[in-house]
This record gives structure tokens, sequence and C-alpha cells, in this order.
């Protein structure tokens, strides 16, 4: 005789975790934690240091560059574009751009805007070191010093906006140590009545999967909102 099985409905109840009292501090559990996330790793960063940082991210680092630098092989010199867009009130577009020229070789200030940034240094031919994660690699890439990066030009650049309405705009590459391009950020801000809106586009290799562009646009959100943030509180 062949088993039987039988299925019934089953109500679903909701689950949730409410902090009636305690902390005195404003805000919630996730402000809390997300505060007290943010001191431990900046702890940690500081203690293992710089060099220290790049010898524990070594074999990953090794692998994530590969992984670009096949892809940008494959790619044939052919990039697409991802686009996070930032609506900002109570600081003006020059005010932030000022205060992020000045900070570019701040590399605990760079480094705090992001949980996902290990390395941000100058060096001495006028670009920047970056180590940090593009998807689930963690890669080791340079660009050009935030006041090197390239004027722009309207041509072959299909996101490129009005420099009417959008006068502060920077190109730079993200190449590999070894020269390989891999990649390209535009950056573009401009004054609205609140504020400004920042216009961040990142570019990758065609071959590249989607999970790259969209952990981007997330890194972008995360890292200029925060940075925004501190140039807001200077002009306080």
């Amino acid at each position: 005789m062949a088993n039987q099985i039988s299925s019934t409905n089953q109500e679903t109840t909701s689950f949730s975790v409410e902090l009636v009292s305690g902390p005195t501090a404003r805000g919630g559990v996730d402000d809390f934690e997300l505060s007290h996330a943010r001191r431990a790793l900046a702890r940690l960063k500081a203690l293992l240091g710089r060099q220290g940082l790049l010898n524990l991210l070594a074999k990953e680092i090794e692998e994530g560059n590969a992984f670009l630098r096949g892809k940008a092989k494959m790619s044939n010199g052919e990039f697409k574009s991802a686009t996070t867009v930032l609506a900002v009130r109570g600081i003006k577009a020059a005010q932030f751009v000022r205060w992020l020229e000045h900070n570019f070789s701040n590399e605990s200030v760079l480094l705090a805007a992001e949980p996902e940034h290990y390395v941000i240094a100058p060096n001495p031919n006028f670009t920047v070191t970056v180590v940090e994660n593009l998807g689930p690699y963690i890669c080791h890439v340079r660009l050009p010093a935030y006041d090197k990066a390239a004027r722009l030009s309207a041509e072959g650049i299909n996101e490129l906006l009005p420099e009417s309405e959008y006068p502060f705009r920077r190109l730079a590459d993200l190449s590999l140590p070894d020269g390989t391009v891999v990649g390209r950020v535009l950056t573009q801000f401009g004054d609205t009545d609140q504020g400004f809106n920042a216009n961040l586009t990142c570019y990758f290799p065609v071959a590249c999967p989607e999970d790259i562009f969209e952990h981007h646009r997330q890194h972008l959100a995360v890292e200029f909102r925060n940075w925004i943030v501190a140039a807001a509180a200077a002009q306080r």
C-alpha cells in the first residue's frame, strides 16, 4: 500500500523585536549596531596598518586582480556602465568638491567612508592606490589623484550630463599595478535649489557578471553618502 502524504495550511506568525526602553541615545538597535561595527572595524584596520592589511589580503588581491585582468582581456577594451544618483540637501556641490580635494590624501577619512575600503594611499606619481571589494573580489587598482583626474569633453561618453547643469565633472581610469585598464569612474556634481545632485558612474569590462556592477552601485552610494555627510559636518 502506497504511503499517503497529506499537507495542511499552517498559519504563519510575524516575528519582531522592539526596543522598549534602555538606551538614552537617539536611534534604534540598527543605528547602535552600525556605530559599533564601524568603530570595531576602524580599530582593527588601524591596528593592522596599511602594510599589515596588504599582507593579510595578498592572496585575495592576487585572485581579484587576476579576475579583472581576465575580464578585461575577454572584453577587448569594451566597458559597461552603471550609475548611482544621490540627491543632497543643505550643502552645495562646490563645498563638497573642495572638501573632497582637500581630504583625498587623508587615508583615515577615505577608509571610514566604506567598510570595504582597505587601503587608499597616495603614490609619488600622483596616483592613488585603492584596495577594495569589487563584488566578492578584493582588488588592488590605481587611479589619478582627485585633482589630477581628467576634465571632460563630451566625446564618446554617453553618460555625460550637460556641463551647464553639472560643472564639477571628473573621469578617472582604474588600472591594475601592471597598467591594465580595468574600469573607469565618472563623477558629476550639479547644484539644485536645496543642495546638489551627485551622479556617480562606474565602468567595468562588459564580460564582468552583473553582481560586479550592482555591488559597485551600492559601494558608490555608501562611500559618497558618507563623504558628503562628513563634508557637511565640516561646514558647520
